[in-house]
């Protein structure tokens, strides 16, 4: 690794904050034709590990059954001296256990809920219901790379 790329990487807790902070990871699967099939999504983070809650029955999920190799791009900043982000290659471990995808739907709808702390009575029921057609991914990270061309101060 060059003294370059290593100017720019992000140290752990530089990371676990831009994992915390960013709203939408860009998971990159496999298809059936072996091009990439990339889609947006709202993620929690678990120990630096990225967890998603989509439909079992997701062009996604069919692709992760078949090879669970993954590409996760979380990202951000508007100018290229701003750009910060963590391309995580992962291995996929789907959860279909109601109690699991229920925990993260739930974890999933107080983090992008401005007003709402806990999930409880008939709201946890609609989420229990939800979750029964849903699965929920922990993505094993093997490895990443990370970026953030603020520490280059202007120098590119």
């Amino acid at each position: 690794m060059s003294s370059r790329r290593a100017e720019i990487e992000l140290t752990p807790g530089e990371q676990r904050e831009l994992l915390e902070s960013e709203r939408i990871v860009v998971v990159s699967t496999l298809g059936p034709r072996g091009w990439p099939h990339s889609m947006p999504g709202w993620y929690v983070a678990r120990d630096g590990e990225i967890w998603i809650y989509t439909y079992a029955k997701s062009q996604k999920v069919r692709n992760l059954e078949r090879d669970p190799r993954a590409t996760l791009l979380v990202e951000t900043g508007h100018e290229y001296g701003e750009l910060r982000g963590a391309e995580i290659e992962a291995e996929a471990v789907i959860h279909r256990d109601l109690e699991t995808v229920f925990e993260v739907a739930r974890e999933l709808a107080i983090r992008y809920s401005d007003d709402i702390a806990s999930v409880e009575g008939d709201a946890a029921e609609a989420l229990k219901a939800q979750a029964r057609k849903r699965v929920a991914i922990r993505f094993e990270s093997k490895r990443i790379a990370t970026w953030d061309h603020r520490k280059l101060g202007g120098r590119y």
